[in-house]
C-alpha cells in the first residue's frame, strides 16, 4: 500500500497552513528588519531619544530669565580628510532665545571629499526640548581641495525644559557632530537664514531683518 494514503487529508491540511503561517512569520521579521533603522529614527526624533535634537520651522515665542550654556564638539570618522571645528566651543543663551552657531569644515585632501553629518546633545534628555530651525546635519556635502566651508546651525532651548525634573536645574548642554564619508555627490547649498538670532562669532549682533 502506498505510504500516501495512509496520510490523512485533515493532517496534510493542517501541514499546510503550518507552512503558511511560518512562512508568513519568516516574511513578517524580515521586513522588521529593514524597517528597524528608520522606524528607531523616527522614534527618536519625535522622543529625543539618544540625544536626539527636535527640527522645527519657527522661532520660540517664548524667553525666560534662566540662562544656560551650550558646548559645540566636532568630529569625524572613517578617515574623512576634514579639518571639522566649531568657530567658538560655548556661547550661554537664555532659554528660548534663538541662536546662531557656526562651523567651519576644510578639506585637507588634494582631491573633492565628500561627508555627511550625524548629531546628537547631551545629556540625552535634552535632546526633546533642544529645537534646530536651521542646520547642516545629513546634507551631503563636497568640498573640493583645500576649500573650508562655512556651516552655520540655528536653535534655541525649548521653555518647557524647566517643566523637566530632571532638567530643570541643567546649567550646560552639548551640541555634538560627527561628519562621516560618503560616495561622491553634488553640492547642496546652505538654506539661508532669516530673523533676529544670537551669534557665536565673537558678536551678539542680529542678523536678518
Amino acid at each position: 500500500m502506498n505510504r500516501e494514503t495512509l496520510v490523512d487529508p485533515k493532517t496534510q491540511k493542517s501541514n499546510k497552513v503550518v507552512a503558511a503561517v511560518c512562512a508568513a512569520f519568516f516574511a513578517g521579521m524580515i521586513g522588521m528588519a529593514y524597517a528597524a533603522v528608520p522606524l528607531y529614527a523616527m522614534f527618536c526624533k519625535v522622543t529625543g531619544y539618544g540625544g536626539t535634537t527636535q527640527r522645527v520651522d519657527q522661532y520660540s515665542d517664548r524667553i525666560l530669565d534662566q540662562k544656560v550654556t551650550i558646548r559645540f564638539d566636532a568630529n569625524t570618522t572613517g578617515g574623512l580628510p576634514w579639518k571639522f571645528q566649531p568657530v567658538a566651543r560655548d556661547m550661554t543663551i537664555k532659554i528660548g532665545e534663538t541662536a546662531q552657531a557656526h562651523y567651519t569644515a576644510a578639506n585637507m585632501f588634494d582631491k573633492p571629499t565628500y561627508g555627511r553629518a550625524t548629531f546628537n546633545v547631551t545629556p540625552e534628555l535634552a535632546g526633546a526640548y533642544f529645537n534646530k530651525v536651521e542646520c547642516f546635519c545629513f546634507t551631503d556635502t563636497t568640498l573640493k581641495p583645500g576649500e573650508t566651508l562655512d556651516m552655520p546651525v540655528v536653535f534655541y532651548v525649548d521653555p518647557d525644559i524647566v517643566n523637566v525634573p530632571e532638567l530643570k536645574d541643567v546649567k550646560t548642554i552639548t551640541l555634538s557632530y560627527t561628519f562621516f564619508p560618503i560616495e561622491g555627490v553634488k553640492p547642496v547649498a546652505a538654506a539661508p537664514q532669516a530673523g533676529p538670532i544670537k551669534t557665536n562669532d565673537n558678536t551678539d549682533g542680529n542678523l536678518g531683518g
